[in-house]
């Protein structure tokens, strides 16, 4: 019993009834205008429905009193782009226009009937009303009260029902418009894999420096050594918390510019940190890095920072060849390194799975594996 009356304690219910009743408020000022002729308003709305912006304040109306408090209720709030979404919106109006009739017709007389038995019962005389004006008073029309409410309750639940799925059915969105909300989605979700990425690359880098540089003050035992170690590890612990702070900003301001993210102009400071681990860099630059556009340049830079930390995680302080090459519309890097230590395997790690990916994303390729006795990451990025 309390499962069936649960509707009448949803605010849905109410608000789905006074979506029905409001086209019936237009309907109501052309009848005191020509009675004759109910039918003008819904022939004008078929040219109304035609009007793109229409099915944008149809759908907001529809969001609103018929799926309020849903996040993805179904209904679209885009205007008609397509001679199918206006047919799909006449249709519409005209279907929220008749069931605006059968609700209004059905509350006001169901109402009506139970209030005529009601007075019957109580002995009152009849009212002269239609069919109801016959009715002989009596206590057993008493009986019969509660059944009109009944009906009313079921009547108004299911209208709200149909009204909904039929909404959902015709203010929907197109296909074009379930194309572009995918193509969103897809956006997001590829952000959220760079800026996971982002942070791999980043704090890895920083990790694996300290690692190396605090075990490498360690076995010198130098003092002038451990100096210069834990200057690169507060040097390079400031970058990370830099890189950091502006990924948890691009989290919380989705429309922050990327252009604070380091490119290949900030190389030096890569090198910089793997010689300070003990590496022997070997770097050569050529041509104009500078002009390399933004996305390349910045993907550019992520790919050698993780090249350069998978070398000092798995090889430690061997001798590293750095070659950034720009012309012939394509952006090439290399790093190599003698193979020493476990190296993984092509398709292992997700720093390699990420090189690739970042290369791929970018119309590139990025290959990464042993090459006449040294490890080698080579990746070339179309400028264009």
């Amino acid at each position: 019993m309390v499962r069936f009356l649960r509707p009448l304690l949803r605010g849905t219910t109410y608000t789905r009834l006074l979506h029905q009743w409001v086209p019936m408020l237009i309907q109501s000022m052309w009848m005191f205008i020509d009675m004759s002729k109910p039918w003008v308003p819904g022939a004008m709305l078929v040219l109304l429905g035609l009007v793109p912006a229409v099915r944008r304040g149809e759908g907001v109306q529809a969001r609103l009193l018929l799926t309020p408090g849903e996040q993805e209720p179904g209904i679209s709030e885009a205007p008609s782009t397509t001679w199918r979404d206006r047919t799909r919106t006449v249709v519409w109006l005209e279907l929220r226009w008749v069931l605006g009739w059968i609700s209004m017709f059905v509350t006001v007389w169901l109402l009506v009937i139970a209030f005529e038995l009601a007075r019957a019962a109580w002995g009152r005389a009849p009212s002269g009303l239609p069919l109801l004006g016959h009715l002989p008073p009596h206590r057993a029309w008493a009986l019969l009260t509660p059944l009109p409410l009944l009906v009313l309750y079921g009547v108004v639940v299911g209208l709200g029902m149909l009204i909904t799925v039929c909404a959902r059915r015709l203010l929907g969105p197109s296909a074009a418009e379930r194309l572009a909300a995918l193509e969103e989605r897809t956006e997001q979700l590829l952000e959220r894999t760079r800026i996971a990425r982002e942070l791999h690359d980043s704090i890895g880098h920083a990790l694996t420096v300290a690692v190396v540089q605090a075990g490498a003050a360690r076995a010198a035992g130098d003092p002038e050594f451990t100096e210069r170690a834990l200057d690169a590890i507060e040097e390079t612990g400031r970058a990370a918390l830099e890189d950091l702070e502006r990924v948890l900003g691009i989290l919380r301001e989705s429309e922050r510019p990327v252009s604070a993210r380091p490119t290949l102009a900030d190389a030096g400071r890569l090198l910089e940190s793997a010689r300070a681990s003990g590496a022997k860099v070997d770097a050569e630059v050529t041509g104009p890095v500078a002009a390399v556009p933004g996305p390349v340049s910045r993907e550019g830079y992520r790919i050698l920072q993780e090249a350069l930390t998978n070398v000092l995680r798995h090889a430690g302080a061997v001798p590293v060849r750095v070659r950034v090459t720009v012309g012939d519309g394509t952006l090439a890097l290399e790093v190599r390194n003698p193979q020493t230590g476990a190296i993984p395997g092509p398709g292992r790690g997700s720093g390699l799975r990420g090189i690739r990916e970042r290369a791929a994303l970018l119309g590139g390729s990025a290959r990464t594996g042993p090459d006449e006795g040294d490890w080698q990451v080579r990746a070339e990025l179309p400028l264009g």
